[in-house]
């Protein structure tokens, strides 16, 4: 017999049952493999129970001036399973004594800014009988990289708003001067967010929103919170006052790359000192500009990161010693802490220690340096110039609509706040409000050499 191969038609019985076991079976290998992504995926932790979000927003307070004025300034965090302070960023609080304290609920108190460090960015708020005992955040498992979290305040003044992103970057440091390195979020926050909660699923605390990276001091997608952990160092030491206040960096400094090392001769790590403040620790320590700091206390800086924390160790022995590179000579100069205590970096207040209102302040007087035609030739570092928007470089044309030459600008007396006209070093020009009577902080200027990633503002 003679088999001859014929093609079996499409629609038989045999060839529809093949086609759809094969197509059975490639549904389920991509419901296998689907699965196997959601399993390993930072989202699937991300579920969240009913009401999480919730009961942490009742833990978030609205941070408002205690004055008639009612400023808005910022957001807060309710600390602790049975709340004493809320916390938050000390550039929200800025000099003030008291600020009143809103929650989701509407209700609202004044409380007692009792603590601040400015360096590291943190204050307390002594909570009055309305908050007072109620239940707050607490800290939860450090973050990891890819975690879900999410952004509890108050972005642009909207109060109580919540925002969902991921770790970006467990541990970042941003400033060569401060000793807090930061978690990387992505959740947006934006100006007004500075002092809320970052929390995980379960609604424990993350972190504490204090920075934005971008130029336009709007948010792109990288956002800045100091870690939960650093908090539960620093506020019950904020608390007994026995925090070491980390003392002025009174000199500017800019990590060495690999530009700068070449032209230099000098290996990449230390810090290349740019400024020293007249008459500060540093000028009488015998820093100078173009100094390399290569050590502290014998320590090499690997990383420009590592000179503040080195600094912080120092701080309880009262000095510390820097090896620097002086015109290819190796010095050491001995740093003196002994006056950090009185400067009032870590300040506390009690109600009405505000000083009194000054009467009249001139233009130098608000930490800039005029020179010919009007051109601000320096700015001191957290002046009154500096938070207004001043830059050096900028000439001033006008005040209050009036033209002055230099001569003129330096015998003006304020006794108002004034709109300032000035021309940038691009020629283009912008009206700057400079108003050395407001406590609170606006938002810090950028493009000083102590910031790591220029781009990064507190808000």
């Amino acid at each position: 017999m003679k088999f001859v191969d014929q093609p079996v038609s499409k629609f038989h019985p045999r060839a529809m049952r093949f086609r759809a076991h094969r197509y059975f079976l490639e549904v389920l290998a991509a419901l296998v493999v689907l699965t196997s992504v959601a399993a390993l995926s930072p989202a699937r932790a991300a579920e969240l129970a009913p009401g999480v979000m919730e009961t942490a927003m009742e833990k978030v307070l609205v941070v408002r001036s205690a004055d008639n004025a009612d400023r808005f300034l910022g957001s807060a965090l309710l600390w602790g399973e049975q709340a004493e302070v809320a916390v938050t960023a000390a550039h929200v609080v800025g000099k003030a004594a008291e600020v009143r304290l809103v929650d989701s609920q509407g209700r609202e108190d004044v409380g007692v800014v009792i603590a601040r460090d400015e360096v590291r960015d943190v204050a307390l708020v002594a909570l009055g009988d309305r908050f007072r005992g109620m239940a707050g955040f607490v800290v939860g498992a450090a973050p990891s990289l890819g975690q879900a979290v999410w952004a509890l305040g108050a972005p642009l003044g909207l109060e109580f708003t919540l925002t969902k992103g991921q770790i970006s970057a467990a541990a970042r440091q941003v400033e060569t001067a401060v000793p807090v390195r930061l978690v990387q979020h992505d959740a947006a926050v934006n100006p007004g967010s500075s002092g809320g909660a970052l929390v995980d699923a379960n609604g424990l605390l993350v972190g504490m929103n204090t920075r934005i990276a971008d130029g336009s001091r709007m948010f792109v997608g990288i956002a800045y919170a100091i870690t939960a952990d650093d908090l539960a160092r620093i506020v019950p030491m904020l608390i007994a006052e026995e925090l070491p206040p980390f003392p002025k960096m009174d000199f500017r400094m800019r990590p060495i790359d690999r530009m700068i090392a070449a032209a230099l001769g000098v290996s990449t790590g230390g810090l290349l000192v740019e400024d020293v403040a007249v008459g500060g620790m540093a000028e009488r320590a015998g820093l100078k500009p173009g100094d390399v700091i290569l050590a502290v206390d014998g320590v090499v800086i690997e990383v420009a990161g590592d000179f503040a924390f080195l600094i912080e160790a120092a701080v309880t022995r009262g000095e510390a010693d820097l090896a620097i590179l002086r015109a290819g000579q190796a010095v050491l100069v001995t740093v003196a802490f002994a006056e950090a205590a009185e400067t009032g970096l870590l300040q506390r207040n009690a109600p009405g220690s505000e000083a009194a209102r000054k009467a009249s302040y001139r233009i130098e007087s608000l930490g800039l340096e005029l020179g010919a035609a009007g051109r601000i030739d320096k700015l001191l570092e957290n002046s009154p110039a500096l938070w207004a928007g001043l830059v050096e470089g900028d000439r001033i044309l006008m005040v209050n609509g009036v033209a002055y030459d230099t001569p003129a600008l330096r015998g003006l007396e304020l006794t108002e706040p004034a709109i300032v006209l000035v021309q940038g070093r691009n020629g283009r020009t912008r009206h700057v409000v400079l108003d050395p009577w407001n406590t609170a902080a606006g938002l810090r200027p950028v493009g000083d050499a102590n910031v790591l990633d220029p781009a990064v503002v507190v808000f």
